[in-house]
């Protein structure tokens, strides 16, 4: 099917790069968020990110603070200025986050791996104009990835970005998720103009490879 995309102009950044979409990768407290946000704010095109809900692989593990880290991101934004972004995964999140003003929704691996979980999602978000990226799923599937996408494009979603953030692996391998760079460059040959958001922290999973894998997003033009 087409997908019919927004320009980067209607959304809430600077049109120019790098893009960077940092915050805690899980909400813990507003102090926490706010020394975070205060120290990104004058960086320049920022997106403040915070995970408010948290989808572990076992139970009776922390699944995230829940719609109190909103009211947090709130703050954020009003003490800061900075745009907000946080992760949804079924329809009661997509409520809390409309409900509290977040500016950008991101889709998880977890959840891009389950059409029915996307469809909820997307049908939680018929008639709302709110810019969406998507994450590769957990395993190289580029039909799956591209499966995602068209069912937001198919409701009305025209503000649509896909999140490179490597594929799970088994065993010992230098990064945490390997990149695969063709799976990604595959995805923006099907989607012609579709923006490509690189996560070096999930690929890497080490603080001394974020700028290698950084400067190969950079080169690939994400």
């Amino acid at each position: 099917m087409e997908i019919k995309l927004d320009p980067l102009s209607s959304w809430p950044i600077e049109q120019r790069k790098p893009v960077i979409i940092a915050g805690p990768c899980s909400a813990e407290s507003e102090d926490q968020m706010l020394q975070t946000a205060n120290a990104l704010k004058n960086i320049g095109n920022v997106i403040f990110r915070a995970g408010v809900w948290k989808p572990r692989t076992r139970p009776n593990s922390f699944e995230g603070i829940g719609p109190v880290g909103l009211e947090w991101m709130n703050t954020v934004k009003q003490e800061t200025g900075l745009k907000t972004t946080t992760e949804v995964a079924n329809a009661k999140h997509v409520e809390e986050v409309l409900k509290n003003d977040i500016d950008v929704i991101w889709i998880g691996a977890r959840t891009t791996v389950n059409p029915f979980a996307i469809q909820e999602i997307a049908d939680a978000l018929v008639g709302v104009d709110i810019p969406i990226m998507v994450k590769n799923p957990m395993n190289p599937d580029v039909d799956l990835w591209l499966g995602a996408i068209e069912r937001f494009s198919k409701i009305g979603i025209t503000k649509l970005a896909a999140i490179h953030r490597g594929f799970f692996s088994y065993g010992s391998v230098k990064y945490r998720n390997i990149p695969q760079w063709q799976v990604a460059v595959e995805l923006k040959r099907r989607i012609k103009g579709i923006p490509m958001i690189c996560d070096p922290s999930h690929i890497a999973g080490k603080r001394e490879l974020i700028r290698e894998v950084s400067q190969k997003a950079i080169d690939l033009n994400f």
